[in-house]
């Protein structure tokens, strides 16, 4: 089912941030902790420094009853991140269909920057991101399959 979500990122303590709102809206990590050194190697990418290893790749809590999922990750100045504010939230567009996804992303891509081209993700989603003419970031996670 399609849903929208926000996605925030932190410099280097997604993992405090998101205890402290576990501790004010409670329920539990859908999908536990994932860590960056759980990813597996990318084609064309350095090795992952070990100082990044454990910081948090993505993780969520559904919030309001689970009406609301919040998101984030960790985002390593390694991976050519610089974390400010204004550049750490994303609206998280999770469509049903890729059709659907690619119609999105090309809207609201037009005219503004494609940070990453919509592809096939070794997580299982057809993921891609963007910033719009008006200066907002979107990304696109859609779990149909080919």
């Amino acid at each position: 089912m399609a849903n929208v979500s926000i996605y925030l990122n932190f410099p280097r303590h997604t993992e405090a941030a998101f205890l402290y709102y576990q501790s004010i809206f409670g329920g539990e990590f859908d999908g536990g902790i994932s860590r960056f050194g759980d990813m597996p190697p990318q084609e064309g990418m350095p090795p992952m420094p070990e100082t990044d290893r454990n910081l948090v790749m993505h993780v969520s809590l559904p919030i309001l009853g689970g009406a609301f999922m919040l998101m984030g990750s960790d985002a390593p100045e390694s991976m050519g991140f610089e974390v400010k504010i204004g550049n750490n939230v994303y609206i998280n567009l999770s469509p049903d269909t890729r059709e659907e996804t690619r119609r999105l992303f090309g809207a609201l891509s037009d005219g503004g920057v494609v940070e990453m081209e919509l592809q096939d993700t070794f997580w299982g989603a057809y993921y891609g991101s963007c910033t719009d003419r008006f200066g907002i970031r979107w990304m696109f996670n859609c779990e149909e399959k080919q």
